[in-house]
């Protein structure tokens, strides 16, 4: 397992605000718990190529490695939570990224 900087990138459409919201509001100490950096969202990402664009929203978070983000994932406290995403969005995907080593 890497030790490297890990991104954790998510691509999903909201169906139902409320239960959602329920996930936004959860979300953050447990990411903060896991060590775990929140970079951005957005809405309206912009596809240069590519035939499929994602749809919805686009977020982008971080871990200081992999173990810290399969904590987080595996996370019982997380896993309960998720169920308000569940429900509330139509999730496209949810992968982790590694870093590469910096070169000298």
């Amino acid at each position: 397992m890497s030790e490297l900087p890990v991104h954790v990138v998510a691509n999903f459409t909201v169906q139902d605000a409320a239960k959602y919201r329920v996930y936004e509001k959860g979300f953050f100490p447990i990411l903060k718990r896991h060590g775990g950096e929140f970079i951005t969202f957005d809405d309206n990402s912009v596809t240069f190529e590519g035939p499929s664009p994602p749809e919805g929203r686009v977020v982008m978070f971080k871990f200081p490695n992999e173990a810290a983000a399969n904590a987080w994932y595996n996370d019982p406290d997380y896993q309960a939570l998720s169920e308000h995403r569940r429900a509330g969005t139509t999730l496209q995907f949810l992968t982790m990224v590694h870093s590469i080593p910096a070169r000298s």
